[in-house]
């Protein structure tokens, strides 16, 4: 027998169903909140930079440009000061360096010996031939700013070194010189400034920096 259901019941157990719904949505919601305020793990990875990652404003900048990204990341600095009078900590950037802005993070022996300059085409300023040293790494005058890895450095800037870009770097460095893959990677992955983090995957790591309160600017 088919029993008449009231409509105040019948909207009660809708009203129940819909909260039950609710709660459940939310979980999941809650569960990766609190995930992503929980230190970094352990591991083969050092990720643990991201938890100082503390600033009142801080930005990733997913870096695609040898010629705009370090005057960008000042230009983004130079405002908040200029707006906030807030510098480091207060103020968090990090660059995110995949394949195309490798020579940022390499040492003067690798772009010595295996003719970075030539490769990625950057001419020395001072000889107009193709550089044989990291021409980004020391300050360099641009009208009123100094735009350079170490002025962004004593700025708090963080980066990073994609390590699937490294590898597609080193299969094309070996496949040049008729060297070894194994070896050419020890010698690149040594041949990172110290400054630099290796981190496991671009991708994940420009999600990471937003879980940890990044907003986002592709260059």
């Amino acid at each position: 027998m088919i029993r008449a259901v009231g409509r105040r019941s019948l909207l009660a157990t809708l009203g129940s169903l819909t909260g039950l719904a609710a709660l459940e949505f939310a979980r999941p919601a809650t569960a990766f909140a609190d995930a992503a305020r929980a230190p970094m793990p352990d591991g083969p990875w050092d990720l643990s930079w991201l938890d100082q990652l503390k600033g009142k404003h801080k930005q990733v900048f997913d870096t695609g440009s040898l010629d705009y990204g370090l005057l960008v990341v000042t230009n983004y600095l130079d405002a908040a000061y200029e707006v906030f009078g807030m510098n480091f900590p207060e103020v968090n950037t990090v660059m995110g360096i995949g394949h195309s802005t490798y020579p940022y993070n390499a040492t003067d022996a690798i772009w010595a010996k295996y003719e970075v300059g030539r490769r990625w085409k950057i001419k020395d300023p001072a000889t107009d031939a193709w550089a044989t040293k990291n021409i980004f790494v020391e300050g360099t005058p641009m009208g009123k700013k100094v735009i350079g890895v170490k002025p962004l450095l004593a700025r708090g800037t963080v980066f990073w070194q994609c390590n699937n870009a490294l590898n597609g770097i080193v299969r094309e460095f070996a496949a040049d010189t008729k060297q070894p893959v194994d070896q050419v990677r020890t010698e690149l992955v040594a041949g990172l400034h110290p400054w630099v983090h290796l981190v496991p995957a671009h991708t994940l790591l420009i999600g990471l920096a937003q879980e940890h309160g990044c907003t986002y600017e592709s260059l």
